[in-house]
């Protein structure tokens, strides 16, 4: 599985970063195809001064890709939830390609 983590408008610190890993490792029980991830973790100055910070996972399976995408006020809360509905949407996926 291909990870890539990439920071947009500021510098992730070591322990935001193994946290992520941390997390995605725990995506190949859910499915064992998964190809790549990509996670974007932005910095998003929309109201010049309020700073939303917001994750977006995208996973590639092969013939599928998803797309999930969360804000809020830290990263690891948007990372969590983001993560928590790619879960979802993978089990969704699944049991519907099972059925």
């Amino acid at each position: 599985m291909n990870v890539q983590i990439q920071t947009v408008h500021f510098d992730a610190d070591s322990k935001l970063l193994d946290r992520v890993n941390e997390k995605l490792a725990k995506l190949k029980t859910f499915h064992d195809r998964i190809v790549g991830v990509e996670v974007y973790l932005v910095l998003d100055n929309v109201a010049h001064n309020i700073k939303d910070k917001v994750a977006e996972i995208k996973v590639y399976i092969p013939k599928h890709s998803y797309f999930v995408k969360h804000s809020s006020k830290t990263f690891e809360e948007s990372f969590d939830l983001a993560f928590d509905s790619m879960v979802n949407r993978i089990k969704r996926q699944k049991e519907k390609a099972l059925a």
